[in-house]
């Protein structure tokens, strides 16, 4: 089994030594658990979507279940809720407080996201794909996009390694959604079953609210 993965700041950390990222350290104690020793591959986002559904025995996380995703993994357990909003630099024409009325503005968001389907879905048109997190950022700073959609704690990591959170501001959240560790069709029923038992087990005795605890992960005020 191999894991690909990209650095998402809280929430998965390339070179975090013991603080590698709340959803690694949960990925970690699930494998731990079943006895797995997976090689994790640290990969842009659009190449770990198609590692995921291109080569055998590889689970990808983290991944944003949506109906138009379902056929095409396993999905083997479910590791965090995720809230999507939009963040816009003080200066920027995007008013942050009514984002649909916005929906002719340039949206940055990360290259191969799940964000993609939640933007047309709104009525969203005009979207920027960056290469990672950090591109996202120089193109708000550069004025290549109007306003950013992304994970709330991505974004709000982002913003607090640069220094930046007085800078910008971020709407409610427009959509919740579950991040997934996902795997590649030759994952069976069976295995799909003991990676969710565990990590139902994960949940239940509390490790998997005192991991995500560890890194101060918090939600919006407002969640649909």
């Amino acid at each position: 089994m191999r894991l690909v993965t990209a650095h998402l700041p809280p929430l998965v950390l390339e070179h975090g030594g013991a603080r590698p990222g709340a959803l690694m350290e949960l990925v970690n104690e699930l494998c731990q658990r079943m006895q797995l020793a997976p090689q994790t591959r640290f990969v842009p986002w659009r190449r770990a979507i198609f590692l995921a559904t291109t080569l055998p025995a590889t689970a990808i996380f983290p991944l944003t279940r949506q109906p138009a995703r379902e056929a095409q993994y396993r999905w083997l357990a479910p590791l965090y809720d995720e809230h999507y909003v939009f963040t816009a630099p003080h200066s920027s024409r995007f008013d942050i407080r009514h984002p649909l009325d916005m929906k002719a503005r340039r949206i940055a968001l990360l290259r191969g996201a799940g964000q993609a389907a939640i933007l047309k879905e709104l009525g969203y048109g005009n979207l920027v794909e960056a290469a990672s997190i950090d591109e996202v950022h120089r193109f708000l700073l550069k004025g290549i996009a109007d306003a950013a959609f992304g994970e709330y704690n991505i974004i709000r990591a982002s913003l607090r390694s640069r220094g930046e959170e007085a800078d910008f501001a971020l709407s409610p959240p427009v959509r919740s959604t579950t991040a997934w560790l996902a795997g590649s069709l030759d994952f069976g029923t069976d295995d799909v079953q003991e990676f969710q038992r565990t990590m139902a087990a994960i949940t239940a005795d509390g490790s998997s609210r005192r991991i995500l605890a560890k890194y101060g992960l918090g939600s919006p005020e407002k969640a649909p």
